[in-house]
């Protein structure tokens, strides 16, 4: 490995024009000398694409597993997290535009030292997380190797946003993700995210059994909150599996989206819909009493009760099974 602002990248082609073609994601950004991607990850310097922030670390908190949000994955735990800066998708009301948009302060750890930090605070693993992971693959890849073998876990909170070859390496690296589907409809994504829907679909599919999985919608008012809509995202996912967890998250205005924030209403209803069809489905970003605790989907009998981030585990048993009626649950405990 050559010093951090030159650790070359993984997942171009040249061209007999000197530019290079990245193919780490849909996107597929043809990009001239001293040019950067789109994600601004990814520099051609003298026919070469580098990871330009490899190693370069923008942002790192101890956060509860829960903010991720993973519900199902080690619940009541703490996880290192990190960001960097960048996205490979423009969504017009990004929640985290500071940090993907403008120059941050940055500084080097390396990935053998990110792991050994995580390990000496106490945490169950690294989550890679803030802005989007996928676009600084080489490290979010060289990190994850790192942490295995102290032992710990890996989990990306991402968009999906990747061409399948790369998302299949990072599967055989991760052990959980939390899949930000931001709507099942293919217009919201070139309009409101300047992307495509197909990709991150086929990601999804493509987790279900080889890591853990949830996923995150948000829901904006007159965007993506149809009944229909919903309705046809609910489908979706449950032809993944009924088992995979579904937060609704609350929007509130950002970015160049100016829409007020969502109704809890509208909340209450996708939950409505999504729980006829799925197994664990849950309300973010707002306070109610509705979406937050873990119910046994046979019996009803409260497995693990939440407030805000406060985790109280009450029926689960060590083998994720409820403790009144024996019915499996789909939750990763230690030991399983």
């Amino acid at each position: 490995m050559a010093n951090n602002s030159l650790t070359q990248a993984k997942y171009w082609e040249k061209r007999s024009d000197g530019k290079i073609l990245c193919i780490l994601c849909p996107r597929g950004c043809i990009i001239g000398e001293g040019k950067e991607g789109y994600c601004r990850h990814r520099v051609n310097k003298e026919g070469v694409l580098y990871a330009y922030f490899y190693g370069r670390i923008s942002a790192s908190h101890m956060d509860p597993i829960e903010k991720k949000p993973l519900y199902h994955f080690f619940p009541g735990t703490w996880i290192y997290s990190i960001g960097t800066g960048g996205c490979n998708l423009g969504c017009r009301f990004c929640q985290n535009w500071e940090l993907v948009k403008g120059p941050v302060p940055m500084d080097i750890v390396l990935p053998e030292e990110l792991a050994r930090i995580s390990k000496a605070n106490g945490s169950i693993g690294i989550a890679y997380t803030y802005n989007e992971p996928t676009v600084w693959f080489e490290y979010v890849s060289d990190c994850s190797k790192e942490a295995k073998i102290q032992g710990l876990k890996n989990v990306l909170v991402t968009n999906g946003y990747l061409n399948a070859e790369p998302w299949d390496k990072l599967l055989d690296l991760v052990d959980a993700a939390n899949i930000d589907l931001k709507s099942i409809r293919p217009e919201f994504y070139r309009k409101m995210s300047d992307g495509l829907v197909e990709p991150v679909k086929r990601n999804i599919a493509a987790s279900v059994g080889r890591i853990h999985v949830e996923v995150t919608n948000l829901l904006i008012p007159g965007a993506n909150d149809s009944t229909q809509e919903i309705e046809e995202l609910v489908n979706f996912i449950a032809s993944c599996s009924p088992d995979i967890p579904l937060h609704f998250s609350r929007y509130f205005p950002n970015y160049k989206y100016e829409s007020p924030p969502t109704p809890l209403e509208s909340l209450e209803n996708a939950y409505e819909i999504a729980r006829r069809k799925l197994k664990y489905v849950y309300l973010g970003n707002v306070r109610s009493a509705t979406g937050q605790d873990t119910l046994c989907h046979s019996c009803r009998n409260p497995l693990v009760k939440r407030s805000g981030y406060q985790t109280r585990i009450v029926g689960l048993q060590p083998n994720s099974t409820c403790g009144n009626c024996g019915t499996r649950a789909n939750f990763k405990l230690p030991g399983l």
